[in-house]
């Protein structure tokens, strides 16, 4: 069995929870918690509730270390600092720092002899594969990433942490114009704000500057400068009516010619009913390599272009081949 740590239990953590109990081959150890462990309630029975200040008291006790906290501000710290004592994953998610995390986060995992994989989700992590593949499979041609419309969680979040904010749900949108002209294989030239716009539903406490959370919003980089954004204020009670659902989804086309007049567009889609467990479950999938490769001293920080498919699967390798291939 593989034993499984939770760090942080918001959407995502209940997400890698529900993914837990689909796999056989995993446990889930303990759920570890900045809030009163005891005001905590889990869906898993046989696993406890810690406070974080007591994680190092499960250093032999758990294979894996699934860190479920935020891009902004959350994962550049948490992942180098547990990446010491344990093996960590995490869907670290700011596109412009991965490269920077990635470094930050090997220093730690190499040295001490531990295995760490970060930007592990759809996008980046799935999305990633397809660019990746699908670019060296067609070399002369372009990609093209658009992503919902859904809730992204890691902007939601980055905006929940403003000064004056109670609560938030960012919902990406395509540009539907820039879309249809991608997929009829014209290759646009496509700028950032042209592809998407940011809508932003915000909950601000009683009193607050709502025209400075605004500004902060909009001038926010990496998250919404570069993008059309709109900003709503609305009541808590409407949030909890309209935006309770978190959807997501989105596309990675590649278009390309193999000879002149000779064309192809790829295309690979999800539409996603619960953005948190599906990327729980991407998540969880990919602890399962993680300890595989932890137990060959593959150490070091990894990302989803180290990881060989066969390590992903529950199946053996002859199934593989048998049933798959």
């Amino acid at each position: 069995m593989i034993r499984i740590g939770i760090y942080g239990y918001g959407n995502l953590g209940r997400g890698v929870e529900k993914a837990v109990k689909k796999n056989k081959d995993m446990e889930l150890v303990a759920v570890f918690t900045r809030r009163d462990p005891k005001s905590l309630v889990i869906d898993t029975p046989t696993a406890k509730v810690v406070n974080i200040n007591d994680v190092l008291n499960y250093k032999d006790k758990i294979d894996v270390m699934v860190i479920c906290g935020g891009s902004a501000t959350d994962l550049p710290e948490m992942t180098p600092a547990l990446a010491k004592n344990f093996n960590v994953i995490d869907s670290f998610d700011t596109h412009a720092n991965v490269p920077s995390h990635y470094n930050n986060v090997n220093n730690s995992a190499e040295v001490t002899k531990h295995v760490a994989i970060i930007s592990v989700g759809w996008d980046p992590g799935m999305f990633s594969l397809n660019r990746c593949i699908m670019s060296a499979v067609l070399p002369d041609g372009k990609d093209y990433t658009f992503w919902g419309k859904g809730v992204s969680q890691g902007h939601s979040d980055a905006i929940r942490r403003i000064k004056g904010v109670i609560d938030a749900r960012q919902y990406t949108c395509p540009v539907e114009k820039a879309l249809e002209e991608v997929r009829s294989g014209k290759n646009p030239e496509l700028t950032t704000r042209e592809k998407h716009t940011r809508l932003c539903y915000v909950v601000a406490k009683e009193g607050a500057d709502l025209a400075r959370i605004e500004k902060e919003i909009k001038e926010m980089p990496n998250y919404f400068a570069d993008y059309d954004t709109t900003v709503n204020f609305i009541s808590l009670e409407e949030l909890k009516k309209n935006h309770s659902g978190i959807p997501h989804g989105g596309f990675v086309i590649r278009s390309g010619k193999t000879s002149d007049g000779v064309n192809h567009i790829v295309e690979y889609s999800l539409k996603l009913d619960s953005n948190p467990e599906f990327t729980g479950s991407i998540l969880v999938t990919y602890a399962r390599a993680l300890k595989r490769m932890y137990d060959r001293s593959d150490y070091g920080c990894k990302t989803v272009f180290d990881v060989a498919p066969k390590d992903l699967s529950k199946e053996s390798y002859i199934d593989l081949l048998k049933h798959t291939l």
